[in-house]
């Protein structure tokens, strides 16, 4: 019953996403758009498969328990509209002005690679990290504890970094490079909450802070 429901609810942010896409643009023959439309349900389809058999990280990642942060409920809060501005420009540019130059079909390439990867590196952070929520809190109820092992030994958020190289393929995706506006902008929403959540996490949950000593870098091996 709980997968149906994640089903569901993909599907129906799916089709949000979808319309403000093509009516941005304007038409149906958009083949930027159906790209995009491709490599969302690809990415939708690997997301469901990843949570098979973990039925504990699926109801976190659903109903997320006490604890929340305030600043995360606000980035979260501006996340959502910043993503949907990426697809109306994106639509607006590639798909009816076209104030974008056409792109060599290698960086489409480029970009479903980009998409891919970002994509499985997310995914396999979120299968090696038994607490890997939606959303920033300390889950005291399920015993939470660091996970340093897989990915975490070399970065301390790999699920961000592989957030950050898939939306920077978006562009490319659409074939707007006006989106990279909106996108640059998820992307540092995204480095904000990768510093307050590394911050959270060193004051509050134990052990934490001698593992930041072990795994030095946040997102970048050697930069940062």
């Amino acid at each position: 019953m709980k997968t149906i429901k994640i089903i569901l609810k993909n599907l129906a942010l799916a089709l949000f996403f979808f319309l403000a896409l093509f009516l941005s643009a304007g038409r149906i023959t958009y083949r930027q758009g159906w790209l995009y439309v491709a490599m969302y349900l690809i990415m939708t389809a690997m997301t469901l498969l990843s949570m098979r058999g973990n039925t504990e990280l699926m109801n976190e990642r659903v109903n997320p328990g006490k604890g929340i942060k305030k600043w995360d409920k606000i980035l979260l809060g501006i996340s959502a509209p910043v993503y949907l501005i990426m697809l109306v420009v994106a639509g607006l540019d590639s798909g009816r002005f076209s104030w974008s130059p056409d792109l060599h079909w290698s960086l489409y390439i480029l970009a479903v690679m980009l998409t891919l990867s970002g994509h499985s590196f997310f995914l396999i952070a979120k299968r090696q990290n038994k607490f890997f929520s939606t959303v920033v809190r300390i889950q005291t109820e399920r015993g939470h504890t660091v996970c340093d092992t897989g990915l975490y030994k070399i970065i301390r958020h790999p699920g961000y970094s592989g957030m950050m190289i898939s939306t920077l393929g978006f562009p490319l995706l659409t074939g707007s490079l006006w989106s990279f506006i909106p996108v640059l902008t998820s992307v540092l929403i995204l480095l904000i909450r990768t510093h307050l959540e590394d911050a959270t996490l060193i004051n509050e949950l134990e052990g934490y802070r001698e593992y930041t000593l072990k795994t030095r870098y946040r997102l970048i091996p050697g930069v940062w």
